[in-house]
């Protein structure tokens, strides 16, 4: 491990962490494509799922009066069910195909949501239920649990810091489903324990920064940087399936 290896994904880190405290989601899909440009893709996810892991502990206390905990609930429910559907999938799918499905599947989704916006809030018990269960098979599919989840709270048409709360919340309990995974397919190793900790500092100041710039956007600025997290990550997921084939 160099020290320039280190700049690297720390600087990343800081970059994804910015992202993450504005929207409320993004740092896997901005650290992961980058972080692997010097890393192995299994340590860059590893690295991602670890570092949402520990700055997820603050964000259950720190969030606890502004999360939806209904929704929240049930995404965590409907994902547990939906992972190991995923993972079944991904023995008849290759990942490659599976992230070009995904990417292809974002971008329908997103036409609708920039065709669709509720005048007021209608959340849906059932709705969330069902799109838990998709972001399982979402991260069993390509690690990416984050489209479902993202276009329940945009369609549904919650409050910006009640969507950001409960995003953040939920891909805590992502990490903690994804880590004992990892930790058997020995990717948790005291290198990569060094690096998630000279992460840190980056992990706390850009998310840091991010919240407060969360601060100063209003509800229709935060859909609009919402919806553009999510058409990158689509493309970002789009260009690694098709880059195999090319």
């Amino acid at each position: 491990m160099t020290v320039m290896i280190v700049l690297f994904v720390g600087i990343a880190v800081l970059f994804s962490s910015f992202i993450r405290g504005i929207a409320g989601f993004g740092f896997a899909i901005v650290a992961v494509p980058v972080m692997s440009l010097v890393l192995p893709p299994l340590q860059a996810v590893t690295l991602a799922v670890l570092a949402q892991l520990i700055v997820g502990f603050h964000d259950v206390y720190a969030l606890r009066q502004d999360i939806h905990k209904p929704s929240v609930l049930r995404l965590a429910i409907g994902s547990l069910i939906g992972t190991p559907i995923g993972i079944y999938a991904l023995a008849v799918l290759s990942p490659d195909a599976a992230r070009v499905l995904i990417s292809v599947a974002v971008m329908l989704g997103l036409l609708l949501l920039l065709r669709y916006k509720p005048a007021e809030p209608r959340p849906s018990g059932h709705l969330a239920a069902v799109t838990g269960v998709a972001s399982g098979v979402f991260s069993g599919l390509a690690a990416m649990p984050g489209p479902p989840a993202v276009a329940y709270y945009l369609g549904v048409g919650m409050p910006a810091k009640e969507t950001r709360a409960s995003l953040l919340i939920f891909f805590f309990f992502s990490s903690l489903i994804a880590t004992p995974g990892l930790a058997m397919a020995g990717a948790i190793d005291l290198h990569m324990l060094v690096l998630v900790v000279v992460s840190v500092p980056g992990l706390i100041f850009g998310t840091w920064l991010g919240t407060e710039a969360f601060k100063r956007l209003g509800s229709d600025q935060y859909r609009k940087i919402a919806i553009g997290v999510m058409a990158v990550a689509a493309v970002l997921s789009g260009w690694r399936g098709l880059s195999a084939y090319l």
